[in-house]
């Protein structure tokens, strides 16, 4: 669940059941930037605008409660180039290696795969990118993944090498 609108005592629910709390900020984010303009009308943006303003509220009770945090997006068609805007948003409250472990190791082990993914280990999958820059320092290069990503690894094998 997004969890937008989560309150202390559901994000205790969510602990206590083993759920995992999976923002997409991004997606609001966008839907107030863009919606307009692609149509959405104004009473369904004025409802976004909400969630996306509670939404990273709910992201800091979720870490203060320690709640499962992963990692997702429902951005559709033309909006799904801002999908790397998600680990932006989460660092706010996460820190950057908070994000990217909510993306890696915590998704991996929401979809039952943590054996085979989430972490460099020996053993699993090597799904791996090279980042020009640290992205500790500045998360939003992830978003510049023409221009800063130089090498994707998935499954051992090469995808990109711009080096």
């Amino acid at each position: 669940e997004h969890c937008n609108l989560m309150d202390e005592s559901a994000a205790r629910a969510i602990k206590d059941a083993g759920a995992f709390m999976v923002p997409t900020l991004v997606t609001y984010e966008m839907i107030s930037r863009l919606g307009k303009n692609m149509g959405i009308p104004d009473n369904n943006v004025r409802k976004i605008n909400e969630a996306r303003d509670r939404g990273l509220e709910a992201l800091a009770i979720a870490k203060r409660l320690g709640v499962k945090i992963a990692s997702g997006s429902d951005l559709l068609g033309p909006m799904q180039r801002y999908k790397g805007m998600e680990l932006e948003l989460q660092a706010r409250v996460l820190g950057p290696m908070g994000a990217i472990v909510a993306t890696t190791k915590t998704n991996a082990e929401l979809l039952k795969k943590e054996k085979d993914l989430g972490t460099v280990e020996a053993g699993k999958l090597a799904d791996l990118i090279l980042v020009q820059g640290d992205p500790l320092k500045d998360i939003t290069l992830l978003q510049q993944y023409q221009e800063k990503i130089s090498v994707i690894v998935q499954g051992g094998r090469v995808y990109k090498n711009i080096l």
